[in-house]
């Protein structure tokens, strides 16, 4: 009988692979979580709503607004989500002809372009990056532009943690005007600010940014994403959104998370963050089981080890929680590292030279 009922479900689903989330293949397991790009520190609010028996806004005018005002964009140029994540599968419920229509997507980057695609039945076409460079292939993005209305680039890249050169980008922007979109997925862009490409949304009417509070505003809890584009693609992405996406809490910490001086706290915390992987980063240079270390823009850095499967459990055994990216495209013997406060820094330093010793390298 449960056989049957699985039949139920559509081929696609039947076939696909979920993402596998840090707290999917993480569970509670670790004292100090490196594994999800999350904020070592957490962020205190007290909610001001304490009415929660009316429906919210779709998309709560107050936190528009304070958005708005943090990005230097119009209110009517800004969606509210469920995360960046809601962002990405929207765009692909409006804008994509199931069996008809192509995203292109460039790994080894953020999966869920892919999964979303999958899910909806649209095509996928993978065109990685550079190797080790990690840049755009724009020649063969060029080469396989046909039935494609959307292309996916993660910006800074998870995992490789690389900015694309911007001279790409616009390139894109301009060869794909009026045929498909190019979504740039910002989610970690307040590490490196003055590479967002905000500024050409008046533009580029095919340019649309993803963003987040996730990461550098240390709010991952809550889910609260943005989509930054024109006023006719905010239209048509209203469209298809749920009725009540954005819970009252949410909106609440959000608003306050956007006030002036939470905004100066977090560039605070970015840049203590930003030292610490600068920290991070000397010191893994100094020990004789690491091979390399790619340079990031973000708050991880990606990682290639001698024995890194060895490495990957001992860390775990010893309750220090990184991502295994051996298994993406041109990451052989990768892991990616979240950037912790110095003391946890400390401890996974210390934890590596040991291994490096006991294996004498």
């Amino acid at each position: 009988m449960i056989d049957n009922m699985l039949k139920l479900a559509r081929i696609n689903i039947q076939k696909l692979k979920p993402y596998q989330s840090a707290r999917r293949i993480g569970g509670e397991h670790g004292d100090i979580w490196l594994n999800a790009n999350e904020s070592p520190i957490s962020v205190l609010f007290k909610l001001k709503k304490k009415s929660f028996n009316r429906y919210p806004e779709c998309q709560p005018l107050n936190l528009i607004s304070a958005y708005a005002n943090y990005s230097n964009l119009c209110n009517d140029q800004i969606l509210v989500t469920r995360g960046a994540d809601e962002g990405i599968e929207l765009l692909i419920k409006a804008f994509c002809e199931p069996g008809k229509d192509a995203i292109i997507y460039c790994p080894p980057t953020y999966d869920m372009y892919r999964i979303n695609a999958k899910i909806y039945g649209v095509e996928v076409k993978e065109v990685p990056t550079i190797k080790n460079s990690w840049q755009l292939d724009i020649l063969n993005i060029k080469l396989n532009l046909d039935k494609v209305k959307l292309i996916y680039i993660c910006n800074p890249n998870n995992p490789t943690g690389n900015v694309v050169f911007k001279k790409d980008l616009l390139f894109l922007l301009k060869i794909t005007l009026g045929t498909a979109l190019i979504i740039i997925d910002e989610a970690y862009i307040e590490f490196f600010p003055q590479e967002s490409m905000s500024f050409y949304l008046k533009d580029y009417p095919n340019l649309i940014i993803l963003r987040t509070l996730s990461k550098a505003f240390a709010l991952a809890g809550i889910r609260c994403g943005f989509t930054l584009a024109r006023k006719d693609v905010i239209d048509i992405l209203n469209k298809v959104i749920s009725p009540y996406p954005i819970p009252v809490p949410v909106s609440d910490i959000a608003i306050q998370a956007l006030e002036k001086d939470a905004i100066k706290t977090m560039k605070s915390r970015v840049s203590d963050l930003n030292a610490n992987r600068t920290w991070l980063v000397n010191k893994l240079k100094k020990i004789s089981c690491v091979k390399k270390i790619f340079d990031s823009s973000a708050n991880y850095i990606l990682v290639q080890f001698f024995m890194f499967e060895k490495v990957f459990c001992t860390l775990w055994e010893q309750g220090i929680i990184v991502r295994n990216q051996s298994d993406k495209i041109n990451l052989n013997q990768c892991l990616r590292i979240s950037i912790g406060t110095r003391m946890e820094c400390e401890r996974l330093i210390e934890e590596i030279q040991f291994f490096s010793k006991k294996f004498h390298f």
